[in-house]
């Protein structure tokens, strides 16, 4: 695991690389998709546990897309950035590149959003620390964290959608 400060400048920041062995892989020689799930979760936990100083849990995950497939001997670089706190709750980014190095080839395959929770010694979730954006990249993705996690609320049935006024705003 290496940190690379330059495109991410959040303290949060997390790289990963894996190489697509054939145990990864299904039957056309892809990376299986669960797998890739696995890795992004890793990489996202460590991204938020760095930013909170505690022990994360997964609490929730945006729509995954597999855009493009990731190929057997192909190397991944996941990329994980926490975007926005609330209370004990954080939202990361993350961003899932594939290389392969005899081609010279890099494709984006998959990026996505995920929710973990931080939690004390006895289980119990804990306040963390607030983020404050330093480019207009960091600023977007902020702003919109509301509006996700209104939307996460909403279906997983803990608010009403009355009560989304970040999600009101967009059409009134």
């Amino acid at each position: 695991m290496q940190e690379n400060n330059t495109k991410y400048p959040s303290q949060s920041l997390t790289e990963m690389n894996e190489i697509v062995l054939p145990n990864d892989t299904n039957t056309l020689n892809n990376l299986m998709g669960g797998k890739m799930l696995h890795w992004m979760d890793i990489c996202a936990a460590i991204a938020a546990q760095k930013h909170s100083n505690q022990i994360v849990v997964t609490a929730a995950v945006d729509s995954v897309s597999f855009k493009e497939s990731i190929r057997l001997g192909d190397v991944v670089t996941l990329t994980a950035y926490v975007t926005r706190a609330f209370n004990s709750s954080m939202e990361v980014f993350i961003e899932v590149y594939a290389h392969s190095i005899p081609r010279g080839e890099k494709i984006k395959s998959n990026e996505a959003y995920y929710t973990f929770v931080a939690l004390d010694s006895r289980n119990r979730p804990v306040a963390v620390p607030q983020i404050e954006p330093q480019t207009p990249e960091e600023q977007s993705k902020f702003d919109g964290a509301l509006r996700r996690r209104q939307v996460r609320l909403i279906l997983a049935g803990k608010m009403k959608p009355e009560d989304a006024k970040e999600l009101k705003n967009l059409f009134v």
